[in-house]
């Protein structure tokens, strides 16, 4: 469903000119963040032969290096592509939830990487790396009855602003499990890849609630059993996040 695809790229252009102003000063005053402090259960350290390892997980000196380069890519990509987000942001009415924490961090970055290697043997890391989506990312949410118009309005002034729709899933239909959309974008002029989920109150919450659940789903040392029930859990939390009228139609802009 493409509501309001039919406003004019010119109306759109001139109003993320505005917002993209304001958003642009307070943007100014706060620098990149990174995600909240996770608990580990070993020690993320940077190992003597240039390497690191944390939770178990490790990257050899050249892999360790080619992570942080890619995490400095993100951290000058997240100036440009904070103030467009922003500015979609205040077109469609949403909120931005989580701002702070736009910016995976260097050590989620690592643990992310390590564990693509691990679960892919013959893997580069630069293929690991090629599959990062979310090194910088944003959730915009609506309330359900301005979410449909909400979603579409921001994703026309994303791809307005010269950003390439790269992925878009869109789970609203689901019988089970998540709900919600997941679009990721390539910015044009530094070509880095960044996340924009698009929630609505309930559907960010179940996300929130079902995390550690997810978390636990997906280490190795969890049984199958266990993860079924982990499974089924979630399942149950989502199934409970209502539907906004046209949300399940919902499809990624076109020029």
């Amino acid at each position: 469903m493409n509501l309001c695809r039919t406003v004019s790229r010119a109306a759109i252009a001139a109003a993320l000119a505005t917002a993209l102003s304001a958003a642009a000063v307070h943007g100014a005053a706060a620098g990149p963040l990174t995600d909240k402090p996770r608990k580990s259960t070993h020690a993320n350290q940077s190992a003597d032969d240039g390497g690191w390892s944390g939770d178990g997980l490790t990257l050899n000196a050249s892999e360790n290096a080619a992570v942080d380069a890619f995490y400095d890519r993100a951290r000058e990509a997240e100036r440009t592509v904070s103030p467009q987000v922003r500015a979609a942001a205040r077109i469609s009415g949403a909120d931005v939830i989580g701002f702070d924490y736009r910016l995976k961090s260097p050590d989620s970055l690592k643990r992310k990487v390590a564990t693509s290697l691990k679960e892919h043997p013959g893997q580069q890391v630069n293929q690991a790396l090629a599959e990062i989506k979310d090194s910088v990312r944003y959730t915009l949410q609506w309330p359900d009855g301005r979410y449909t118009q909400g979603v579409t309005v921001a994703s026309s002034v994303l791809s307005a602003w010269g950003n390439d729709s790269i992925k878009w899933s869109n789970t609203w239909a689901r019988d089970k499990g998540y709900k919600a959309i997941n679009s990721a974008w390539r910015a044009p002029d530094s070509q880095h890849a960044f996340e924009v989920q698009f929630h609505t109150p309930a559907s960010k919450h179940a996300q929130e609630v079902t995390h550690k659940l997810y978390e636990e789903q997906r280490l190795p040392g969890t049984t199958p059993e266990r993860a079924r029930e982990l499974q089924a859990q979630q399942d149950a939390i989502f199934a409970a996040v209502p539907v906004p009228a046209g949300a399940d139609r919902l499809t990624a802009p076109t020029d």
